[in-house]
């Protein structure tokens, strides 16, 4: 006796199609063959799971279960509807499935496939390392040009792999479909066509060129233009520069992928630029203008007195092209103290008064906040007190 539907798939009278959907799709992972190789009771339960999910993801069938139960389905009960299970009426076994266990799933599994075979088959993707300097990478460079080596139509047989005056038949063993059936206990599986390998068509006559290829092997030039601000791992697609396709089939698309050489003065961060910069302490104290160095030539900066030695200037717009969107990214200067690790005999008379200066001076109002919080004054302890 057959158990009831609902009953298969756990779920209640009520439960929606999402509900379904998630209760079948759970079943079908569970109880999958290929997770259960030899298992003939899991294989019986996943037929039986898919059953009860294909009547009651129907709307119609779904009514005249409710009303009929299995009877109705099955013609022999009160105005019952014929109905026969056949897994390849369900479109949307697919899209439960075909995620998980691979595409076309069930029309390999149940037999169901009905594509022929058109023979074309598109070109492979090809993938070319390219590397750049600092330089070109922010502003980009007109012309480059590659030499690939990849496989183009044959200029004998035009792509067809045929000699001059035949032409492509259709294979005899899978009459064009370009799968054969093979059955495993009660799944019927489809599989590529060994004639023809997939195709659908053989080549009585092979072009002796590419040997019924249709393609041969060449190094070609490619020539294109890298936009300003690549970054190391970007990748450039070219439209129909990979390799050419199998019997009128598309060709491929090549993918440029850059690497960029840094540069010792910069640190980029996306379309930021960020620069060390060591700067005179003197400067720092008395504020000024100084001269940087950007990607675009000379800034000046104007430094005001009494400038943190750690502050950060930031330069707008002095970064690099965005490759989204317009415009530029920012350039931020980190300053640093510069340290003399030498001085002659004035400089050194001057940093020496410099120093007594500022030791016979009072500390700064800082200096005792800073101690007292980390060991504890004596206006601290008393108030504490």
């Amino acid at each position: 006796m057959k158990r009831d539907y609902y009953e298969v798939l756990g779920v209640s009278k009520e439960a929606g199609a999402d509900e379904l959907k998630k209760a079948y799709r759970k079943l079908a992972m569970e109880l999958h063959p290929d997770r259960n190789p030899g298992n003939k009771e899991a294989e019986e339960k996943f037929k039986e799971a898919a059953e009860a999910y294909s009547v009651l993801s129907d709307a119609e069938k779904r009514k005249v279960y409710d009303q009929f139960g299995h009877a109705g389905l099955g013609g022999a009960g009160g105005g019952g509807q014929q109905f026969q299970f056949d897994p390849n009426q369900f479109a949307d076994f697919e899209d439960i499935l075909g995620s998980f266990f691979g595409g076309g799933m069930f029309g390999d599994l149940f037999g169901g496939g009905r594509r022929r075979a058109t023979g074309e088959e598109r070109g492979s993707d090809l993938q070319y390392n390219l590397k750049l300097s600092f330089h070109d990478a922010i502003f980009g460079k007109e012309v480059v040009e590659l030499s690939i080596p990849r496989l183009e139509a044959c200029d004998t047989c035009h792509g067809s792999g045929c000699e001059a005056g035949s032409r492509p038949e259709t294979c005899p063993q899978c009459r064009g479909a370009g799968q054969v059936a093979v059955r495993q206990g009660f799944f019927q599986m489809l599989t590529p066509c060994p004639r023809c390998e997939g195709r659908g068509r053989v080549i009585p006559k092979p072009c002796r060129s590419c040997q019924g290829e249709g393609r041969v092997h060449r190094k070609s030039k490619v020539s294109f233009k890298v936009p300003a601000g690549v970054d190391r791992g970007t990748r450039l697609r070219l439209q129909n520069q990979g390799e050419s396709g199998r019997s009128g089939g598309r060709t491929g698309d090549l993918y440029v992928v850059f690497d960029v050489e840094p540069d010792p003065r910069y640190e980029r961060d996306g379309s930021d630029l960020h620069r060390r910069l060591e700067v005179h302490w003197p400067l720092l104290v008395l504020g000024g203008n100084l001269e940087v160095e950007t990607p675009y030539g000379t800034d000046k900066v104007k430094l005001a007195p009494g400038t943190a030695a750690d502050h950060v200037v930031k330069l707008t717009n002095a970064g690099v092209p965005r490759l989204q969107g317009s415009g530029r990214g920012d350039l931020y200067l980190h300053l640093r103290v510069a340290v003399p690790k030498s001085l002659n005999a004035d400089q050194r008379q001057l940093v020496e008064q410099l120093r007594r200066s500022l030791d016979g001076g009072a500390a700064p109002a800082e200096e005792e906040g800073f101690l007292a919080k980390v060991f504890g004054s004596e206006k601290g302890k008393k108030k504490r007190k």
